[in-house]
């Protein structure tokens, strides 16, 4: 799905589903979403009797980083209720999160899958009565494997 072209994408015209096959609709809609990113660890080995005097350097484990979330408070229980699942020990709670990036007509060119994700950490606020702001809700997303497509 990845579209190549000369010019950067804007990245301010993204979708998100939750897990549920939806990504219209305020519960969908999301300000910003940050963190998106994989890493994989070197190993570094060298056998004791080895002529050459450095390390050989193997792959190791894959690391996904954590998402982070945030979007205007609209009184929604859809991410408490999730989060309510994983806390109260629901193995099925997991859900594959997919951001899928749009291009100017609003038409995915790259799609990112969290898979196996589950909400760490839920943070409304902060309300300030001397503020205009809108309230912000936030949370963090852990996932054990990062696709892109």
């Amino acid at each position: 799905m990845a579209t190549l072209r000369d010019k950067p994408y804007a990245g301010f015209n993204f979708l998100v589903d939750l897990g549920d096959g939806e990504t219209g609709g305020p519960a969908a809609g999301f300000q910003e979403v940050s963190g998106i990113g994989t890493e994989v660890a070197v190993i570094e080995y060298r056998n004791g009797n080895a002529r050459e005097n450095s390390v050989t350097k193997l792959t190791g484990l894959n690391k996904v980083g954590d998402v982070h979330f945030r979007r205007g408070l609209m009184g929604s229980l859809q991410l408490y209720q999730w989060l309510d699942q994983i806390r109260n020990g629901d193995a099925n709670a997991t859900r594959t999160v997919v951001v899928h990036l749009l291009n100017e007509a609003h038409e995915p060119v790259q799609t990112w899958r969290l898979l196996r994700a589950r909400i760490i950490k839920h943070t409304s606020g902060p309300f300030n009565a001397q503020s205009s702001d809108v309230a912000m809700e936030e949370m963090v997303l852990a996932c054990e494997r990062l696709e892109l497509e």
